[in-house]
């Protein structure tokens, strides 16, 4: 507690050393990168929000949609009268990619710019980098991402899909209509390991067979040793939890190797409408993904969201997924902070998420009352003409599960949440 109260009165005086530096520089730009939206200044009536996406590095063009989609949404809140008649002043930082970058980025938001909160991170590694820090400085993070699903820390939000919300439904599918010889595929780190071992599980449980599994280090191009493996393997599909600009090369391979989407489809977890872009429709035709949300969702909110985002952002980006999580991060903190007496209070904040609901584009889904994380749809789609044919919709958002029952079934039905503190309390 008392390093805690050293840091805000570190973070005070700077903030009064800033004031008097702007007032002497006649409030002229900082040299920060940090971009301020809504109300300019800060006052009563406004409320400070972090932004912590990268618009830079190897991640950032997939990051861009989801800092366009919070503008976005910050945007329509404040003209919609903002935070129980408070706007919001939202402040961007880039954190290039890089999970130690990202630290100190979100260091400068909390002590610095004094942000009540912050919607971003990209990556597992970006947003695990950042926990010490919330737990240090009890700020909150609100986390759009899907995720392994390992992980739930009291100063995180989970709005990104569990494994459970992809695969759950998914894998019956799979094995009951394209095939049970099943091949795992995925990027070597924490998310497509411990995806695959709950599609494992799955497999196995509904009758299938695993007939392989290979991992290429995250950012790899050269599959020609997984795909001439998968070829004699007698796989029927692929499962592929592969991430990010690897798709690319995979999906590529895939097809110069001789394997054929109609004979053994790729199914995956880690590609959207950007992924389809890179990749080109001839290369990704016939092949399947499962997300909570397709850019193709033919309904009024979903076309609505999609011909807005278009018409603001001419900067190469499209809707996915990952816009649509983070735009709806944005309302559900909104609806968060409209619950509490005084934004400042993070305890009261996190306290407000439980059960707050979100007509999103996907549909209406809203946080869970227990664990921190968010239900969502499962969809899963099928690819045609370079676009997501939608071939699967649940009926209703599933209920997240943090540690899926499939691999953790002393957990299965309760209301479970580890103390963060105590490392004997999350499953090994």
């Amino acid at each position: 507690m008392k390093k805690v109260f050293l840091k805000r009165i570190m973070a005070v005086l700077m903030s009064i050393t800033m004031i008097g530096s702007l007032v002497a520089c006649g409030n002229s730009e900082s040299s920060s990168s940090a971009e301020k939206g809504g109300t300019a200044g800060s006052s009563e009536d406004t409320i400070k929000i972090g932004i912590l996406f990268s618009e830079s590095g190897s991640t950032a063009l997939v990051e861009k949609t989801m800092t366009n989609a919070c503008i976005m949404a910050f945007d329509e809140i404040n003209e919609a009268g903002g935070i129980n008649g408070k706007k919001i002043e939202y402040i961007h930082e880039d954190y290039a990619s890089d999970p130690a970058t990202a630290t100190e980025k979100i260091k400068k938001l909390i002590q610095q710019d004094e942000v009540v909160a912050t919607v971003g991170c990209y990556t597992s590694a970006s947003r695990q980098a950042t926990l010490t820090t919330l737990k240090d400085e009890n700020s909150l993070l609100v986390y759009p991402t899907y995720t392994e699903g390992e992980e739930v820390h009291p100063n995180v939000i989970y709005v990104g899909c569990m494994p459970n919300q992809q695969a759950t439904e998914f894998i019956p599918y799979l094995l009951e209509n394209v095939g049970k010889k099943v091949f795992l595929v995925g990027s070597d780190y924490v998310f497509p390991k411990t995806c695959n071992k709950q599609a494992r599980a799955l497999v196995e449980m509904y009758g299938g067979e695993v007939v392989g599994e290979e991992y290429i280090p995250l950012g790899g191009t050269d599959f020609s040793t997984i795909c001439n493996k998968i070829k004699d393997s007698g796989a029927e599909l692929v499962y592929s939890a592969v991430i990010g600009d690897s798709n690319t090369a995979f999906f590529k391979n895939y097809t110069q190797y001789g394997l054929e989407a109609d004979k053994v489809p790729i199914c995956s977890i880690g590609i959207d409408e950007s992924n389809l872009q890179a990749i080109g429709a001839d290369y990704a035709e016939g092949h399947y993904a499962s997300m909570p949300y397709f850019a193709s969702l033919d309904t009024e909110k979903s076309n609505s969201f999609r011909d807005k985002y278009n018409e603001l952002f001419d900067d190469g980006t499209v809707v996915t997924v990952l816009t649509e999580s983070a735009y709806e991060s944005c309302y559900l903190l909104a609806e968060a902070l409209k619950k509490v007496e005084d934004p400042k209070d993070t305890d009261a904040l996190i306290d407000a998420f439980a059960g707050v609901e979100f007509d999103a584009p996907q549909g209406k889904i809203k946080v869970d009352q227990e664990n921190h994380c968010t239900w969502l749809y499962s969809r899963f789609a099928q690819i045609h003409d370079g676009k997501f044919d939608i071939i699967y919709s649940s009926e209703e958002a599933l209920r997240p599960e943090p540690w899926p029952a499939v691999l953790y079934p002393e957990y299965e039905g309760s209301d479970f949440m580890p103390a963060w503190d105590d490392p004997s309390c999350y499953p090994q």
